[in-house]
């Protein structure tokens, strides 16, 4: 797999990594469903991305906050405090995990991205976006019902359907094909590299970004 060339965002400097006074925070959600069972299923592509980045940026380990129904890790990047979670609710209760940890941190929606997997995107496809409906995704939709919508998106292709008729909530909690895991690495690695832009953008982008396979 190749990937097409883009402008890498500047986050090396002679600076530590952690200041007195942090300027900004930024919450970043990966959706999925808790439980052995769901692993490396299509839905829990969420999970997997935000795993990543979690070992690219070396956070120091997970916290079960069973009062805020969430697994949170957190690390200072540059003038910035990064949160990541995974609700540990299922997937269609999975605002009530974001909205309580984004109250209780103050952080605002426009500093709250969430990762996920979207069917009516095909895999290999990665499509950021702020704002929108929830194209029926049921963790979206809790997350929209909690804090409303104008939040940013991560949303990384698993389509089509395939078979065209199976239905799509077996498709989705399906495992990927064994030609998609080979190219699961680079498809995450991307997906961090993005969470990491987004962070230290001036303004949220909105595009698509696609692999060659």
């Amino acid at each position: 797999m190749a990937l097409f060339q883009r402008k890498q965002p500047n986050v090396q400097s002679s600076a530590p990594l952690y200041t007195l006074g942090l300027s900004k925070s930024y919450l970043i959600v990966g959706l999925g469903n808790i439980g052995k069972e769901f692993d490396n299923t299509r839905h829990n592509i969420g999970f997997r991305a935000i795993d990543r980045f979690f070992e690219d940026h070396e956070f120091s380990n997970w916290i079960n906050k069973t009062d805020m129904k969430t697994l949170i890790a957190d690390k200072n990047m540059a003038d910035t405090k990064v949160y990541i979670m995974k609700p540990t609710t299922m997937m269609n209760i999975s605002g009530d995990a974001v909205q309580a940890v984004s109250h209780f941190y103050k952080i605002p929606n426009n500093r709250i991205i969430v990762v996920h997997d979207e069917l009516d995107i095909n895999f290999g496809s990665i499509k950021i976006t702020m704002g929108g409906s929830s194209a029926g995704h049921n963790g979206v939709k809790s997350t929209i019902k909690c804090i409303g919508e104008d939040f940013g998106r991560i949303r990384i292709g698993i389509g089509p359907k395939s078979p065209e008729q199976i239905d799509s909530a077996d498709f989705v909690l399906g495992k990927f094909a064994k030609s998609e895991e080979q190219e699961m690495k680079a498809l995450l690695n991307e997906t961090s590299s993005l969470i990491t832009e987004a962070i230290f953008s001036s303004g949220f982008p909105s595009e698509t970004r696609k692999f060659i396979l």
